[in-house]
């Protein structure tokens, strides 16, 4: 047993080695699979089409190689894909392949794949290699259909439709924000088909209808096939009723207020510590147009923030400012100034101008992205608000010009309203929400300025509503803060002025209110805000004569007061 245990010993270290040998040893052809396995998996299409072999590469461009697989996925509605470890099958190699898939279930099934050459093998690849299950000569394809359409519910759970009726069951509030279905549109065909769309389905086109789409569609089903073979199907789900932020007395106070007053504008209403939009009505989120005077909400809470502007300062009563050797003046040439709190009440052009050019392009930009320009306010079917890059916004004038709200700074009344909130939040800008289960939880915020600055801001804002140019959206035993805005569409020069164009002046002092928009936006209380609202009137005249009225009908309603 001595002598033989060394040759044991030698025995079994030969073994081990050639274990070990023949467990380094792979298949070229299998390692090949297994590579192209991995980059399927990681959807790496360009690395798999450098893998497949010459025939392939020469009827195939890299960009149709690619679409075949993209092609596949939308097909299947496919949300994960994993590819396996390929075992030796039918003269090649079988990858099992799981598919999670949107409309069609769970769907397992293999792709068997061959290769050609020896000592570098190539994929010899055919196009049912884009999807587990299809044979060779077999095309994938699908029967989809889409389950009843949920219905709409307004915050307090009435309905604004009933059993799949689109048509509101609320009267001109169901009318006014349910909004209209209609055809997929031609550029978003793909997206729809990836989510397992009809392609005659019906989807929002405006209001909740487009905004909660994703909520109201539940989830398509139907049967996924390899030629005749069924790979996968299921039943379509419907969603439950969706629970919409909408207060229907509040949307109606802002129908009624807004058609009383025979403009065309918008009214948008939101809840600040939640970010919940209480009403919609007109033009609220789908037009843009020159904010004026309620920009100076940013521009001040940009030169506080920088130090440029301090609440002791004072300032001279003049009837405009020289800004590159031009007069920026004040509202129908009326002579304004004193304190900052003064100035911001009477809205002077002469004073905020200036202020906006000492702030400079660079941090006038920032601080209106951080109050949402530029920013795209995450409700669908919202116009995104528009502030110029620094480098366009060019010099002093046209710096100050957009300070106070002109130039080409544009904005929409849902984007003023959101500004009112962010000084509520004492300078946190609420994520805007239209699902009422998500207005459950604290808002997600980002920091627009200090709570210093905020609350600075705010003192400004109730001298507007207390003495300055919007006493008419004061409510009784209620502490409102708010800023006017009357923004010019033209030129306001005289047509009898000297060098007047006689295609952009104002003949009339009706001609010269018709030229500009009137806005308003505040919050109240302001102890503790519960409602923020932004109004625009297109072509109304000055915002603390039309404007202002509309937001202390739509704030008084919504605070229990009208």
């Amino acid at each position: 047993m001595r002598r033989a245990l060394p040759v044991v010993a030698v025995a079994l270290a030969a073994f081990g080695l050639g274990v070990v040998c023949g467990a380094d040893h792979e298949d070229p052809a299998q390692k090949a699979v297994a590579k192209f396995a991995k980059a399927w998996n990681r959807g790496d299409f360009a690395a798999m089409y450098a893998m497949t072999d010459e025939k392939t590469q020469r009827a195939l461009p890299v960009e149709a190689f690619t679409e075949a697989y993209r092609k596949a996925q939308a097909t299947a509605t496919s949300r994960r894909l994993i590819a396996g470890t390929p075992k030796s099958a039918d003269g090649g190699w079988a990858i099992p392949v799981f598919v999670r898939t949107r409309s069609f279930g769970r769907i397992r099934n293999t792709v068997v794949v061959k290769t050609k050459g020896e000592d570098n093998p190539k994929i010899a690849w055919h196009p049912n290699l884009t999807f587990p299950g299809v044979a060779p000569g077999q095309e994938l394809s699908r029967q989809t259909e889409l389950p009843a359409r949920a219905d709409l519910l307004a915050r307090d759970n009435s309905p604004l439709t009933k059993d799949g009726q689109r048509g509101g069951t609320l009267g001109p509030v169901s009318a006014e924000i349910v909004g209209q279905l209609g055809p997929i549109p031609p550029d978003q065909k793909a997206q729809y088909e990836q989510r397992g769309y009809p392609a005659d389905a019906q989807i929002g086109t405006s209001g909740l209808e487009r905004a909660l789409e994703d909520q109201l569609v539940g989830i398509p089903g139907g049967r996924l096939l390899a030629g005749e073979k069924v790979l996968g199907s299921a039943t379509p789900a419907p969603s439950p009723p969706v629970r919409t932020t909408i207060d229907p007395k509040i949307e109606q106070s802002a129908i009624t207020a807004l058609g009383g007053t025979g403009f065309q504008g918008g009214v948008a209403v939101i809840k600040p510590r939640t970010g919940e939009l209480l009403a919609l009505a007109g033009l609220a989120y789908s037009t843009l147009q020159p904010p004026g005077s309620t920009f100076k909400i940013v521009t001040v809470t940009g030169g506080l923030t920088a130090g440029v502007v301090k609440p002791s300062d004072a300032f001279p009563v003049e009837s405009s400012h020289l800004l590159s050797g031009v007069p920026l003046n004040n509202a129908n040439g009326e002579q304004c100034g004193g304190t900052l709190t003064q100035s911001f009440a009477e809205s002077c052009n002469s004073v905020f101008g200036p202020i906006g050019a000492r702030l400079g392009p660079q941090k006038l930009y920032e601080t209106a992205v951080r109050y949402g320009f530029n920013r795209d306010p995450g409700i669908p079917g919202a116009q995104t608000s528009t502030i110029p890059a620094p480098a366009d916004l060019g010099d002093d004038l046209n710096v100050g010009s957009s300070a106070i709200g002109q130039g080409e700074v544009q904005a929409t009344p849902l984007q003023m309203a959101w500004v009112s909130s962010a000084v509520a939040n004492r300078g946190r800008l609420p994520r805007l929400t239209l699902d009422f289960d998500a207005g459950r939880r604290p808002a997600p915020t980002t920091a627009v300025s200090s709570e210093k600055v905020a609350l600075q801001v705010q003192s400004l804002m109730k001298a507007v509503v207390e003495y300055g140019t919007g006493t008419a959206a004061q409510v009784p035993g209620v502490s409102v803060a708010g800023k006017t805005g009357t923004a010019e569409l033209r030129s306001s020069t005289p047509c009898d002025a000297e060098n007047a164009d006689p295609n952009d002046c104002t003949s009339s002092s009706e001609d010269a209110a018709a030229n500009t928009d009137a806005w308003f936006t505040a919050y109240a209380p302001t102890s503790r805000p519960e409602v923020a609202v932004g109004v625009m009137l297109i072509s109304a005249g000055a915002g603390g004569d039309t404007a202002a009225p509309v937001a202390q009908q739509v704030l008084s309603t919504a605070l229990g007061k009208g």
